[in-house]
């Protein structure tokens, strides 16, 4: 008994100093650092979504706009020259509580229209008059290589949720909010408009496609008019993980079959979701 519990009390102290070097002066790697984390969760002096955030806000660092931004082609934007009655059922149809708004080209962005400022234009009686650009917000503007640590500082210290990114040409590349850097630290950031029958799959045109990670086989099979076995895993995240042969990260891509799977959102533990293109046979 004496001899387990010098052998647990040295099994202690093993991992202790190890965490113990995150105090010490001496100079350490990344490499170093997670491997501190996984034997502090593994000992159970932080849990998983504790280490998952850890590593989370080191990965930001390295991480830049361009990585995560969500692309030209997919951007909800409003044309300046819209009518009242033009605008609100997009703003419906989307549920974005921001937009851009452009002119004559999608790379003139005016400036930010907050969903939440048409509502006194909404209850007014006389709309005749209505201007979008009087209710704009100004546009930040960042470099597609700005680091998301960064971003994530000015965004905090700006009170801003929202930054265009802009290309080496000066062109609009995408868009990025502050929802988006935190799910790179967090996960995945569900709310209330995120509405369960559209949380699977989404059309984003022919021949791209918007796949959640937990969207059972059986639907894709469904949706898609494919045969792929739910006997070893039930979710097309399951799938992928396998095909892959490791946990992927962002931007990874694998086929299978005659389907190409890049991976849009990931952390240490799962996939969250996924962008998918038919190959063709």
């Amino acid at each position: 008994m004496s001899e387990d519990r010098n052998g647990s009390d040295s099994g202690d102290k093993s991992w202790l100093e190890k965490i113990a070097l995150l105090f010490s002066s001496d100079p350490h790697s990344r490499n170093d650092l997670e491997e501190v984390l996984l034997i502090a969760a593994e000992n159970e002096v932080i849990d998983e979504d504790a280490r998952s955030i850890m590593e989370g806000a080191m990965k930001v660092s390295d991480m830049q706009a361009r990585d995560i931004m969500i692309p030209r082609a997919q951007m909800v934007v409003i044309k300046a020259e819209c009518t009242l009655e033009e605008i609100l059922p997009q703003i419906i149809r989307s549920a974005h509580s921001r937009y851009p708004v452009v002119g004559d080209s999608p790379d003139d962005v005016l400036g930010i229209l907050l969903a939440k400022d048409l509502l006194p234009q909404i209850l007014a009686k006389d709309n005749d008059n209505f201007q979008i650009r009087d209710l704009l917000r100004p546009t930040v503007v960042v470099p597609e290589s700005k680091r998301l640590n960064v971003l994530l500082r000015e965004f905090r210290e700006n009170r801003n949720h929202m930054a265009i990114v802009i290309d080496e040409y000066g062109g609009v590349a995408g868009l990025v909010t502050i929802e988006d850097v935190l799910e790179e630290i967090v996960g995945d950031i569900e709310d209330e408009t995120d509405h369960e029958e559209d949380q699977f799959i989404r059309k984003i045109s022919d021949e791209d496609y918007f796949i959640k990670a937990l969207t059972p086989i059986e639907d894709f099979n469904e949706h898609f008019k494919t045969t792929f076995s739910d006997e070893e895993f039930d979710t097309i995240g399951g799938l992928v993980i396998q095909a892959f042969g490791h946990m992927p990260a962002r931007n990874e891509v694998t086929t299978i079959d005659n389907f190409e799977f890049k991976v849009i959102n990931a952390d240490q533990r799962k996939i969250h979701s996924l962008r998918m293109r038919p190959l063709e046979e």
